[in-house]
């Protein structure tokens, strides 16, 4: 019997280690981002160079950012990213963090006539953003009344230029993207301040956490952290534009 046991620990060890880590993410520049055939991006990048110190098998899958959060919660071998560590979120996940610090704007089309100081003057405008995304629960909370929501992104991003909805909150590093990029928009104030994290589902082993979070923590010690955010226009983890100070 004591032989048989072994034998069934042993039979088992191959498939622990086998084990796979599915990473959802959406399409979210400058972090996540398709790239031809492949992906990109600050986000991306980090995870993939912290994949590779941690060695175990990973898949990678851009989706809409809903059901990108859905199957991290759902699913036990799943994470997601790049998460915004808020309150809401905190008892939902187990978190490996930072990827990245940053503010978010509010935004509006340019030469229109919405004009906000502050989230009360905000309250009076439709503001849209994509469902499920952590800016919806600010707005929830931050008492919002007409919250237009979309799939992803950049369907918000089309409803602002098109005049559907009058703000939408947005990375403070993608408003200078958009800017950059000649977009019509414009920041009215700084709505929140959020690390971006990776986000794995609350029954997602715990030394597994635990490897890719030493993992990261070196991409951070030995500079590689800060060369991938440089490299996409983020500056260093706490950063920011002069815009909005």
């Amino acid at each position: 019997m004591r032989m048989l046991s072994v034998l069934l620990l042993l039979a088992a060890a191959p498939a622990a280690e086998a084990q796979t880590v599915k990473f959802t993410t959406e399409e979210y520049p400058p972090y996540n981002y398709r790239e031809g055939d492949g992906y990109g991006g600050a986000g991306y990048e980090q995870v993939v160079e912290m994949m590779k110190t941690v060695g175990v098998d990973y898949t990678v899958e851009l989706m809409p950012w809903a059901r990108a959060l859905a199957l991290a919660e759902s699913e036990r071998d799943h994470c997601v990213f790049t998460t915004a560590h808020i309150p809401e979120r905190d008892a939902r996940f187990k978190w490996v963090e930072p990827l990245a610090i940053d503010r978010n704007f509010m935004i509006s089309k340019s030469g229109t006539n919405v004009e906000a100081k502050n989230v009360e003057e905000a309250r009076q405008y439709i503001v849209g953003t994509q469902r499920n995304d952590y800016t919806q629960d600010l707005l929830q909370r931050n008492g919002f009344p007409k919250i237009d929501l979309a799939a992803d992104l950049d369907l918000t991003l089309k409803k602002l230029l098109a005049g559907r909805i009058d703000m939408m909150p947005i990375s403070e590093k993608y408003y200078t993207k958009l800017k950059a990029e000649g977009n019509p928009v414009e920041a009215e104030f700084v709505f929140s301040k959020q690390t971006f994290s990776i986000a794995c589902n609350i029954d997602f082993p715990a030394d597994l956490q635990k490897k890719m979070q030493d993992a990261l923590s070196e991409l951070i010690a030995n500079g590689t952290q800060a060369r991938i955010l440089e490299a996409h226009g983020l500056g260093g983890l706490g950063e920011t534009t002069a815009e909005l100070q």
